[in-house]
């Protein structure tokens, strides 16, 4: 038990930063699931957080979509008039706040999102 010593993870680069938080903001730069799920089959063999931030976003734009289209047989209730600016502004808010998480170099874990990929 005295041999065990913790060793700090890697600090990722800046290019790493630089490569989560687009990959979160991906929906507002207009290429939606597509950049998230490009970077992670490329970085995916890699160890860093990149494909962990590419992977989290994946999963929380194809949730998104989910939740989106689970929304609109409600229109027809009125329901689904009220839910789409909640998933809106609900999914704005949330791919912020992972940007700045990931360009502090930590990986941000959306709520109420369905793991796809693990």
């Amino acid at each position: 038990m005295d041999d065990l010593q913790l060793i700090p993870a890697p600090r990722p680069s800046s290019d790493d930063k630089v490569l989560g938080l687009i990959c979160h903001l991906s929906s507002l730069l207009g290429v939606g699931i597509i950049l998230p799920l490009v970077v992670y089959l490329v970085k995916k063999q890699d160890a860093g957080q990149v494909s962990e931030h590419a992977k989290e976003a994946l999963n929380f734009h194809l949730s998104v979509l989910i939740y989106a289209a689970c929304a609109v047989p409600l229109v027809f209730l009125g329901v689904g008039l009220l839910l789409f600016p909640v998933i809106a502004i609900g999914s704005l808010v949330l791919a912020i706040i992972a940007a700045v998480k990931a360009s502090e170099g930590v990986v941000y874990r959306y709520p109420a999102c369905i793991r796809f990929i693990s």
